[in-house]
Formats: structure tokens, sequence, C-alpha cells
């Protein structure tokens, strides 16, 4: 069995750790990033912290296959390359390069979403299956997608952008240039954001009332006013729960995958998002009579996604003979 580097890179932390070939991670480190930092220093911390993984685990570097790097942003996996990342120094910053300056390994990169993907289909929610969409809801909307056990990055890796499909015509401007992005429906800033609206339209809500005892709008706020009887809240949940389900019923329209995986702390809410969920995402699809239906399951790996996927990412390219050198 082989052994391999998984390394998730963040904009506040770097972890590390080895993962056999079957998707187990056996250990994990982790340092600040520091992203103030020039990319030479990010990435032979990178590279360092690699070395301190390998040696955690009890391996010397001849025992790894090869190092994968999950990161924010839009990697050339065939360059070598973290070609942008909006969160840190990086301009077409020559990360394989600079890691095997460190540690004489092949190095494979992506995107943090699609690596996330990848674990969820290698040892999460979607094990077993060939083809799995996994949709994080954060920040913004992450999306990868795996068809026949391989990640789909497009032809120029910058592929799988579900967050940035457009869900309302002429919606809530977007971060990206375009208006009414599903993220700026369905991430957990947009609830956070739907839910000061109605409060500040119906200050009489108990949402303003929870929002004083949270300290700040968020995405838990109007889950906690519809649990004590709150009508604007249960109407603000119930919004959310149909753009949500319009934009996962469009991934599954789009890729048609065996599993489709959701992730992300809004999910922490349980069955008062689950349900709504699933019986609205399920109702929209075009399955047509008799046709197999995706099944919707909640992600499984939480913090080790980044580190198991980036390694399992590696494996892959390993497998398929891409040169990591």
């Amino acid at each position: 069995m082989g052994y391999y580097c998984g390394i998730d890179l963040g904009g506040t932390n770097i972890k590390a750790g080895i993962v056999d070939g079957e998707g187990k991670l056996l250990n994990k480190l982790s340092i600040k990033t520091n992203a103030e930092r020039s990319m030479e220093e990010i990435i032979h911390d990178m590279g360092q912290l690699a070395l301190d993984a390998i040696s955690d685990a009890g391996f010397e570097v001849k025992d790894i296959e090869a190092i994968g790097i999950g990161s924010p942003g839009t990697p050339d996996n065939d360059a070598g390359l973290l070609v942008y990342s909006s969160n840190l120094p990086f301009n077409k910053a020559p990360m394989r390069k600079l890691i095997r300056e460190v540690v004489d390994l092949p190095v494979y990169i992506d995107n943090d979403a699609n690596c996330a993907a990848m674990a969820e289909a290698v040892a999460g929610a979607a094990k077993g299956a060939k083809d799995s969409v996994t949709i994080t809801l954060g920040t913004g909307v992450g999306a990868g997608v795996i068809v026949d056990g391989r990640i789909f990055s497009g032809f120029n890796q910058a592929g799988s952008e579900f967050g940035h499909t457009v869900l309302v015509s002429g919606g809530v401007q977007c971060g990206c240039g375009r208006k009414g992005c599903f993220e700026q429906y369905a991430s957990a800033t947009a609830l956070a954001r739907m839910t000061r609206e109605a409060a500040e339209a119906h200050p009489e809500s108990l949402l303003n009332k929870v929002k004083e005892e949270e300290g700040e709008w968020n995405a838990r706020i109007a889950f906690v006013a519809m649990r004590e009887g709150d009508k604007v809240a249960a109407e603000v949940v119930d919004s959310y729960t149909s753009y949500l389900a319009d934009g996962l019923a469009n991934a599954i329209n789009a890729f048609m995958p065996e599993v489709l995986v959701v992730g992300g702390g809004v999910c922490n809410e349980g069955d008062p998002l689950l349900i709504p969920m699933r019986e609205k995402t399920m109702s929209r699809p075009y399955f047509g009579p008799g046709v197999p239906k995706t099944r919707i399951e909640l992600a499984q790996m939480g913090n080790d996604a980044g580190i198991v996927g980036a390694a399992m990412m590696g494996k892959s390219c390993v497998d398929d003979g891409k040169n990591g050198k």
C-alpha cells in the first residue's frame, strides 16, 4: 500500500498529514500561514511541514509516493503553479518547484474544493460512488465534481464553480462581478444577510433579540428564532432552503451524480435545514419516470477533508501517470 502526503493550504492555517492508499489519515500537523509574508516563505513552510509530517508518522521521504496540495484559487497542475489566489500573495507561484527544493517528491496541486470532493468520494459520504458532487456552504459556495473517480476541473482547472452560476437574474451583486449568483443566496454569508434584512423589515421579530444574544448577524440566528416560534424567521429559513434547493437541483441536472454531498457549518442545524432541503431539492431535478435518483448526503470528512483529499488527488495523479516533477 502506498502512502501520500496531503497539504491543506488556507489563509489562516497550513495543515499536512500522511494518508494511506485507502484514504485513512495517519497523522496531521498544523502551523499558522501568516499570509502577509512572501509566497516564497509560505511555500517553504509548506515543504518543511510535509517533511515534519512524514517524520511524525514514522516514515522517511522514500516511503512517500507523492505530495498533493489543496489550495484556494486557480491551480495549473501541469505547470506546477498556483496561478492565482485571492486570499494569498500568490500570482503564478511556482509551488512545485519551491516545494521540491525542500522535499524531493512529486508534487500535484488542485483547488481546495476539488480536494474536499475527492476526500468525500474516497473515504466519506460518497465512498463507493464513481460520480459525485460536493457542495460546501460557507463564506461562499464551494463545489467539487468527481467523474468516474477523477476530479473534473475543465480544460483550465478553473471548472466546477457552481457558486458563480446565476440563480436569480439581475439579483444580488456578487464579488465575481455578476449579479444573482448561487452563493449570494445559498452561502452562510447569504443567510446572515437575508436574516438581517428580514429583521430590519420586521423590528418586532425575535430575530433582533437573538442577534443581540449572538453579538453579530450569522447563519444560526434564523434557525434559533424559528425554533422559538418566530414566523419571520421561519419565512427566512423557507426562502433560504428554496434557493439552496434550486442550486442543488441545477448541480444534479448538470452532472446526475450518484451522490450529492452537502457540507459546511449551516448543516449543523440538523433536520430544520436538512428535511426541507432534501424534499425541495428532490422535487426539482429532471429524473423522469423510473430513472434512478441521486442520493443526498451530509459531508463526513470535516476538517480532515483538505488533507485527505489533497493526498488522494496526488494518488490519482500518480495512478494516471502524470508528471509531478
